[in-house]
């Protein structure tokens, strides 16, 4: 019943076996991560229970599960339970992972859990900078479609299944491998999918070189019966799949636009619904004409991705692109949230500025000439630091920018990294800060005209905004489901 009681971060924890547990319980139990695990857990048969700051919608969906959920930590939360796990936001001092390790009852980080529950099944684990989400959504969402139950933990809710997880009776598991805090090192999947790698994480990587690294290492655990799939448009990861293919024997393939890829997407255009329609070639044979209701070339190749996978496991191109024309997204992912006086208002999980301009490139191909209003919160002090002049020339394709103070999350205030300066520096015409959520929502009912798009960009509570803009307009239609970091 190894488990990890250290308070450090590294990722060799000691293997970890299920079945020396039975009550296990989840401090942070609110974030999508350890929400998707609690409820594989609660499937599967566990006593859970979990703490969090707050309640949310995941909070309550797991209550109405079976799981016991406290809103606050206290010592008294963890008596009489076998395994703690912990959030990765989750400091050492936090007291009921100090009173766990008081009792010496286990404690693990969510890597060493998520690898137990992929023992014996085929897993698909799905990593890179940008775009696991929607491609590890899209995946499970093929499976299911070709009759094969996968289970699944996403870091979103799919909307074809209205949950981010589920314990599927069939022999795969799709899993969205987060490389924050080198989570994902504690994989050894059969299908390993790298959607790009960028820099990002810099209080988990010292440079863009440690970060890549930590890439190749994912890549090299895949079983060495598997299949690895990388995005050969970018040369550092095409030369990392041919690496490690050639070090361990798996076998390895690209997918792109380019056609030195295995994988290719040609002919991309745009359908009468603002989705996106492509022919998927594989050795540069067309093998599917593809559609996904989604906009933008990234939700373009995070389809092609998840056919490419889909293929190696055994489904039919061609069955594989029907599915993906009834995939429907995930939440927090260019998701509407309502209709108010004519004014779209749309959420989107970007937080770093190649997705901030991925994102506003789809709405303007899915929007046009209408006018967009960009409303950014930057998450955490010390990615805003580092990606300073990437998030100062990422708005292009806005018309309007408003920026707002940071979302801390895990880390302290630091007074030197001024979201108001960053907005002073901008390259833009029209750029605004504003001091709060409720004073941004206020601008915006001064300033949007009928016909404007609003989008809400940020992994913290940003769509905050976007709600508040059309409480005050007057909400003629609104998805009120969302997920919160």
């Amino acid at each position: 019943m190894l488990a990890d009681t250290r308070t450090d971060s590294k990722p060799n924890t000691p293997w970890l076996d299920l079945r020396a547990f039975q009550k296990i319980h989840l401090v942070g139990i609110g974030g999508s991560g350890l929400s998707a695990i609690a409820a594989v857990l609660l499937e599967k048969g566990f006593d859970v229970s979990g703490s969090d700051l707050q309640a949310n919608t995941l909070t309550d969906a797991l209550s109405k599960r079976g799981a016991k959920v406290y809103i606050g930590h206290a010592p008294e939360h963890v008596r009489g339970t076998d395994l703690v796990v912990v959030s990765s936001a989750v400091p050492p001092d936090n007291p009921e992972w100090a009173q766990a390790v008081r009792l010496e009852i286990p404690v693990t980080k969510r890597g060493p859990l998520l690898a137990a529950l992929l023992s014996g099944a085929q897993g698909i684990a799905v990593a890179g900078s940008h775009g696991k989400t929607t491609t590890a959504g899209m995946i499970a969402h093929i499976l299911n479609e070709a009759g094969l139950d996968p289970s699944f933990i996403i870091g979103g809710v799919v909307a074809n299944f209205g949950t981010n997880a589920r314990a599927g009776k069939g022999p795969h598991f799709v899993l969205e491998a987060d490389e924050y805090d080198r989570t994902f090192l504690a994989f050894h999947p059969k299908v390993s999918v790298i959607t790009n790698v960028e820099m990002d994480h810099p209080d988990c990587y010292r440079d863009e070189t440690d970060l890549r690294e930590a890439f190749r290492q994912f890549a090299a655990q895949t079983s060495r019966d598997g299949f690895l799939l990388g995005f050969g448009d970018d040369p550092e990861v095409a030369r990392l799949m041919r690496q490690v293919s050639e070090e361990t024997g798996v076998a390895a393939q690209t997918f792109g636009f380019s056609k030195v890829c295995a994988w290719t997407a040609i002919g991309l255009r745009t359908t009468e619904f603002g989705g996106t329609e492509f022919t998927a070639a594989r050795g540069g044979s067309p093998v599917a004409e593809v559609q996904v209701s989604l906009p933008g070339d990234h939700n373009a190749l995070n389809g092609l991705a998840a056919l490419a996978v889909a293929v190696w496991l055994g489904v039919g191109p061609q069955d594989a692109a029907r599915a993906l024309r009834g995939f429907q997204g995930t939440h927090r992912r260019l998701e509407v949230r309502g209709m108010g006086r004519e004014v779209a208002v749309l959420d989107d999980y970007a937080h770093h500025p190649t997705q901030i301009a991925a994102t506003l490139r789809a709405v303007r191909q899915k929007y046009g000439g209408r006018e967009i209003w960009a409303v950014f919160q930057p998450h955490t002090y010390s990615r805003l630091k580092a990606l300073w002049n990437g998030f100062a020339a990422c708005f292009g394709d806005a018309d309007h920018v408003v920026v707002l103070p940071v979302y801390p999350a895990r880390e302290a205030h630091d007074p030197t990294v001024r979201p108001d300066q960053l907005a002073r520096e901008m390259n833009h015409p029209d750029v605004r800060f504003a001091s709060g959520l409720s004073d941004a929502a206020a601008l915006l009912a001064t300033a949007v005209k009928p016909g404007d798009v609003v989008i809400t960009l940020g992994a913290g509570d940003e769509w905050k905004v976007g709600d508040g803009l059309l409480e005050r307009l007057g909400r003629d239609l609104a998805q009120t489901l969302h997920v919160e970091d």
